[in-house]
């Protein structure tokens, strides 16, 4: 390699690759056809590094219009080498920031060890909540705690308090059991082919897993082991819980980890077959979960508790459905039929609309009934975050701009749980 070979790389906002000169294909050693709009500069680099200087150089670049130093960075065929990197930000016509362009020049005089940058131990601990996708466990925790509250109020007339310890286990026992599903689908999505294959990815871990296998930041084998431990230990919380409530607990925990497993795991990978994976997601984190929680805390299989889980199972599902939608040509080319596949893009929005209107319609007509206490009613004003994502993936449901509606969602999802758990909380002392 000639030292004065440099390599110029222009992207779009996400990362993904737009340019690529003969000096990159020279530096890198990916032709042209390998790498645009299929990978990004994220993926030059270390994993570690990317989490924890990457983003800062490039916020660094667009406040001061330029970042300039020295790092190291991977070659195609895994090696590091050494290299000076200046990198400015794009502007349209109009003067809008679109993307980045990086100069890398390698240096020769210096070896990786010089220029890598020190992994802190934040990042290091970051590192662990992106393989484990940590922030999402609010798909659990929610209807865990509607379903403590559930238990309240269905029982309060007879003097029920809610076990704290009990309530603690059975969280803790739920999150173990949802980091096990989430590891072990990225595991089951690297062997398909599926995560490799997707290049409309979410930087922020919305869409296409973690991303750990992909980064560098685990082995495959390295977050298997990952997912069996955290299955084993979800095993081991269920032991107290099993003996507090019974068998029931047992076959609702079964129920889970064979649903998780084999969403993307092989014989049956539910979420490749036609809305099954929506359906088995919706039924878990939603009526099974919430009825599991209230079961803990009074041995009993409470029909409310069922039913109080069916709004959160709509919305859950609909995180799934509409972080599916960028998933969609990856997903199609591994046979990973999901209803977004099944149906295409432009009409499996109407799917979206739908259940969101029917989490918010349940809730409405289980007050209506008297099954809910009225107070519940203020959970609809989760909605507004509905209706802003309904408005933005009927625009943008094919386009990066989609990202506020899969954050919408999510906390559309988080809001209504939270409602929930106050409305039945309080409701047993409302009249």
């Amino acid at each position: 390699m000639s030292k004065n070979i440099k390599s110029v790389i222009t992207c779009d906002l996400d990362g993904k690759i737009e340019t690529y000169s003969e000096g990159a294909a020279s530096v890198f050693g990916y032709s042209e056809e390998e790498v645009i709009g299929k990978m990004r500069v994220s993926d030059f680099s270390d994993g570690q590094v990317v989490l924890g200087h990457v983003i800062g150089w490039l916020d660094e670049s667009v406040k001061k219009g330029k970042w300039e130093g020295e790092t190291a960075f991977l070659h195609k065929d895994g090696s590091e080498f050494s290299v000076r990197i200046k990198i400015t930000p794009t502007k349209d016509k109009n003067g809008e920031h679109i993307g980045y362009c990086g100069v890398t020049t390698p240096l020769k005089d210096k070896n990786p060890d010089e220029v890598r940058p020190k992994i802190g131990f934040m990042t290091k601990i970051f590192t662990w909540v992106v393989i484990m996708r940590l922030p999402f466990l609010s798909a659990t925790i929610m209807p865990i705690l509607v379903g403590a509250a559930v238990a309240k109020f269905k029982l309060a007339s007879q003097g029920f308090s809610v076990d704290w310890s009990l309530l603690g286990l059975t969280l803790l026992g739920g999150s173990l059991l949802h980091i096990g599903t989430n590891t072990s689908n990225d595991y089951f999505d690297h062997i398909s082919g599926t995560d490799k294959l997707n290049y409309n990815y979410s930087n922020k871990g919305l869409n296409g897993g973690s991303r750990g296998i992909q980064m560098g930041l685990i082995s495959p084998r390295g977050i298997l082991n990952v997912a069996i431990i955290a299955f084993a230990l979800s095993a081991v919380i269920g032991i107290p819980l099993i003996r507090e409530a019974g068998m029931p607990i047992l076959w609702l925990g079964i129920i889970g980890f064979l649903s998780g497993l084999f969403y993307t795991a092989p014989p049956f990978r539910f979420s490749s077959r036609k809305g099954m994976g929506e359906l088995l997601i919706g039924l878990n984190f939603g009526p099974l979960m919430v009825a599991g929680s209230a079961l803990v805390q009074t041995g009993q299989l409470l029909p409310e508790a069922f039913l109080a889980g069916i709004p959160l199972g709509f919305l859950i599902a609909a995180v799934v459905y509409v972080n599916e939608f960028p998933d969609h040509d990856s997903d199609k080319a591994t046979g990973k039929n999901t209803l977004i596949v099944v149906f295409g893009p432009e009409k499996a929005r109407v799917g979206y609309v739908a259940l969101v209107s029917g989490a918010f319609l349940s809730i409405v007509l289980l007050v209506l009934n008297g099954t809910f206490p009225s107070l519940v009613l203020i959970a609809l004003l989760a909605s507004y975050f509905g209706i802003t994502s309904i408005q933005t993936l009927y625009k943008y449901y094919n386009s990066r701009l989609l990202e506020p509606a899969n954050w919408g969602t999510i906390i559309m999802h988080s809001v209504t749980g939270v409602l929930l758990f106050i409305g039945f909380w309080l409701g047993s002392s409302v009249v």
